[in-house]
């Protein structure tokens, strides 16, 4: 038979257009949602714990409500005008500045034994632990303990003597009581911070140290041109944090002096107002007013020190 009459095998068809590309086209449709189911739990969350008591409290904050009565009469704008108009406004927010100032050496102190503890430093697990741990007390026990710590004749007066110092009112003196409750809070938060520092100092490559140590660079060169940078979004996050934690102290000068002595807060102002005095709508404006702040405190960090990507190699 000749060559010319020999079957050949067909070459196989190409499967059809219309259902490839809806095959294509439901692909395409399971990695849109899937992350949004994934996310759904949390921004539910978000929202009704969130988002919903904000507009909420923004409503309360035009109101007259008492906090018990069933009325509620629109006042408009005139609780913002009458706390703006309140001289005690600007004074709570002075004594912000002493626990901005506070959380500021509470960033330094976390990044200096981070740093230290990055490093093979004997029983550095232990020292971790001891640092963590006042974190993880609650904040009424710690309020209740440095009362002990700075009552008259009590332990840092103690300590004081020791070294010829005079005892002094820590909590009774204006002038400080909010250093002191300042103090408090440093001790209280530092822990956090330097966990945070830690973990990221230990996610930077191994090989850059050993780099730099073969370069003769020594500590300190390490952290200026490795650490710092490559752990620069972190700092930041801890900067929003610290401020917005300045802006809304509560615990630690609430069980320690109630805001006495010049040293009432913000939030404690806006608890008494609420609480105290039923102005539940006036409350709500304070609320909001120290969220605009927090947010726009925030927003000017983010401006000044914009987010960027760190690449070490």
């Amino acid at each position: 038979m000749p060559a010319s009459h020999v079957a050949r095998p067909r070459p196989a068809a190409p499967p059809p257009v219309r259902p490839r590309m809806e095959a294509e086209r439901r692909r395409d449709t399971r990695r849109w949602w899937t992350p949004w189911a994934y996310l759904a739990a949390p921004l539910v969350l978000l929202v009704v714990f969130t988002h919903v008591p904000a507009v909420s409290m923004f409503v309360y904050s035009l109101t007259d409500w008492d906090g018990l009565s069933p009325t509620r009469n629109f006042v408009g704008v005139d609780n913002y005008l009458d706390l703006f108009t309140r001289p005690k406004m600007l004074q709570v927010f002075a004594v912000s500045l002493f626990y901005l100032a506070g959380a500021a050496m509470q960033i330094v102190v976390a990044l200096y034994f981070a740093t230290i503890l990055s490093f093979d430093t004997r029983f550095r697990n232990v020292f971790k632990g001891i640092l963590f741990f006042p974190y993880l007390i609650n904040g009424v026990a710690i309020g209740f303990v440095f009362l002990y710590f700075f009552q008259p004749g009590g332990t840092l007066d103690t300590v004081a003597r020791l070294f010829g110092l005079e005892p002094h009112l820590w909590l009774g003196d204006p002038d400080l009581v909010n250093t002191s409750l300042a103090g408090v809070s440093v001790w209280r938060f530092m822990g956090l911070n330097m966990v945070l520092f830690l973990g990221a100092i230990q996610s930077i490559p191994q090989h850059l140290y050993e780099a730099a140590s073969l370069d003769g660079a020594n500590r300190w060169q390490q952290f200026r041109h490795i650490i710092a940078p490559g752990i620069k979004p972190v700092i930041s996050l801890s900067a929003i944090l610290a401020i917005s934690g300045a802006l809304s102290v509560f615990e630690i000068p609430f069980i320690m002096t109630g805001g006495s002595n010049n040293s009432e807060t913000f939030v404690i102002q806006t608890i008494k107002l609420a609480f105290n005095f039923n102005k539940v709508g006036l409350a709500s404006a304070a609320a909001f007013v120290l969220l605009a702040v927090v947010l726009l405190v925030t927003w000017v960090q983010r401006r000044l020190i914009p987010e960027e990507r760190v690449e070490l190699s």
